[in-house]
């Protein structure tokens, strides 16, 4: 048994108390505070200490927060969808999609590799975009 000041342990104790607490428990208390100075470091390593105000997702990616099973399910029914939308346009508009959003071509380098004008590219995404909005809602 150790003896331990809870006001130390415990934001909401305003004076001293002094408690006899098993030796496990003991543990547990310092492996909590450890992992809680680890989770600050960490935090102010990868300057994710700012990121709450931001709202940029830095803190969450950082410390690669487990999704839940509905969101899987939902981030997965989601691009069964998108795919299923990009399935239904013409060959032509699909490629253009993909290299486009997937592969992060520019416009101008689709125009280039297929020996047309940006400007005929630019008219075709915009109108997969539509026609992938147009899938989409009717599929909702």
């Amino acid at each position: 048994m150790k003896t331990i000041n809870l006001k130390d342990y415990y934001p909401f104790y305003t004076q001293d108390t002094f408690v006899d607490v098993p030796d496990e428990l003991l543990a547990i208390f310092e492996e909590s505070a450890k992992a809680e100075a680890a989770y600050e470091r960490k935090k102010f390593r990868y300057k994710a200490h700012y990121s709450l105000d931001r709202g940029d997702g830095i803190e969450h990616d950082i410390l690669f927060v487990s999704l839940s099973p509905d969101e899987i399910y939902e981030r997965k029914l989601t691009s069964q969808q998108l795919h299923a939308a990009i399935a239904s346009l013409p060959d032509k508009q699909a490629k253009r999609i993909y290299a486009h959003y997937f592969m992060g071509m520019s416009k101008s380098a689709i125009a280039k590799a297929e020996g047309v004008n940006k400007s005929q590219i630019s008219r075709s995404i915009k109108k997969a975009l539509r026609s992938i909005e147009i899938y989409l809602k009717n599929v909702f």
